[in-house]
């Protein structure tokens, strides 16, 4: 389920050619720890699996792209080189240097696999809201939201077998926290995330519209790490999902809502706007508002430790922030109020979104992802600047902080679910 791969192996059957799949495995990553690259790396063995039985190579190249992909292009003969795409500034930075690096002769491909509509063809420009890219996104999903052609066993072989993998050499060659722990609710790998797509449409679809901003039920598709990691397709996800729209409309209407149209908004945020994780990113009235009300007096103030422990006055927040150390997600609807709070307990806007950021980052299991620096959806990372800086957001009535940010706070919570049995469900032990 990925049109990179399809266009890629459609391109060497055309020329009778071998295909080969790399991974270039980089020491580190933003605040990725230990507990993202496994859950990486153990999806990267089942697709080495798949590869061998289809007759095509799959190497683990351990380093950064610009230093081992030219080299191995030279060494075998490589006609042509195809990759997906991302918005975020440091995959792309890694892009313009292995095409900077690449033999004239060898011509470069990208294809967005992870947008249904690819991000440049969805939009030219950053779109202001949901609103203004909803139309856009609409009218060209008959064209892109088709079913994948198969992956087919592989004709031709290469003269030179891939080498085997040592997997557990590979954790040695990173430079990240291990103190960061993996999860247990969520198995790696495709296998694993298509089941947890089988058990979403099967139990919890049918009340996602009316219960996905209530962290006290099982209402969300908790597919976020398998689609981050590009181990379940958003486009596989959203053609089973719609299978159901005769009698789950108002659901699978929300779910696309949320997955595609949010999701690709995100992606055309920081496709379009270099500023896309600072302050400098925001719209003019909310970076107006927000130096506004900068020296205001801060009801509390708490350092980066402090957050991370969640030791603050607020059990709900703490809740919130120990699910997500505990479980790498937290529900969507508190990563919006999670967010915010950090505005209002920080020193500044900047310190602000740069807490957020890297609590985020080095949590969630869906972290450092386009959706992590905007959106606050049930299915997507942490809303940063969304919750601070108001992104895709109206100014609202102006009060101290937030100036016209919009505002929420623990009496709104508490109207909306049982704020008292989500903060027992992860007190910290007395």
């Amino acid at each position: 389920d990925n049109w990179a791969f399809l266009y890629a192996q459609r391109l060497a059957l055309k020329q009778e050619l071998p295909l080969h799949v790399c991974f270039c495995l980089v020491p580190k990553f933003l605040e990725a720890t230990i507990r993202h690259y496994r859950f990486m790396l153990r999806g990267l063995q089942e697709v080495a699996e798949e590869c061998a039985e289809l007759n095509i190579s799959f190497h683990l190249l351990l380093g950064y792209a610009k230093d081992v992909l030219p080299t191995f292009v030279a060494e075998r003969g490589v006609g042509g080189l195809v990759t997906d795409f991302s918005p975020l500034r440091l995959p792309r930075q890694w892009v313009e240097e292995v095409k900077e690096r690449l033999p004239e002769d060898v011509p470069f491909a990208q294809v967005d696999a992870h947008n249904i509509v690819p991000c440049w063809v969805a939009s030219p420009k950053q779109e202001y809201s949901a609103r203004t890219i909803r139309g856009k996104i609409h009218t060209q999903l008959p064209e892109f939201l088709t079913e994948f052609p198969p992956v087919v066993p592989h004709p031709h072989s290469p003269s030179c077998p891939a080498e085997p993998i040592a997997w557990e050499a590979c954790y040695s060659s990173l430079q990240v926290d291990h103190t960061v722990k993996e999860v247990e609710w969520a198995t790696p790998g495709t296998a694993a995330g298509m089941a947890v797509l089988k058990s979403f449409i099967a139990e919890r679809l049918k009340s996602f519209s009316t219960h996905r901003n209530d962290p006290n039920k099982a209402a969300l598709s908790n597919l976020s790490p398998w689609l981050h990691f590009g181990q379940v397709s958003t486009q596989r996800a959203i053609l089973e999902v719609q299978k159901h729209r005769r009698n789950y409309k108002d659901s699978v209407d929300a779910f696309v809502e949320e997955a595609v149209v949010r999701r690709e908004l995100a992606e055309n945020f920081c496709y379009y706007n270099e500023n896309y994780d600072s302050v400098q990113g925001a719209y003019d009235w909310a970076q107006t508002t927000l130096k506004l009300h900068a020296k205001d007096k801060r009801p509390y103030l708490y350092s980066l430790q402090e957050l991370e422990q969640g030791t603050t006055h607020d059990p709900l927040w703490n809740a919130a922030q120990l699910q997500m150390v505990q479980e790498g997600k937290m529900h969507g609807f508190l990563r919006m109020y999670w967010a915010k709070k950090i505005l209002e307990w920080t020193r500044s806007p900047e310190e602000a979104l740069q807490f957020a950021i890297y609590l985020n980052d080095r949590y969630e299991l869906d972290g450092r992802d386009p959706n992590g620096y905007l959106t606050l959806l049930s299915l997507c990372p942490a809303g940063c600047l969304w919750s601070i800086c108001g992104i895709h957001d109206q100014g609202w009535a102006e009060r101290p902080v937030f100036g016209k940010i919009r505002y929420m706070n623990y009496a709104g919570c508490k109207r909306k679910f049982d704020v008292d049995r989500f903060e027992r469900r992860y007190a910290p032990p007395h």
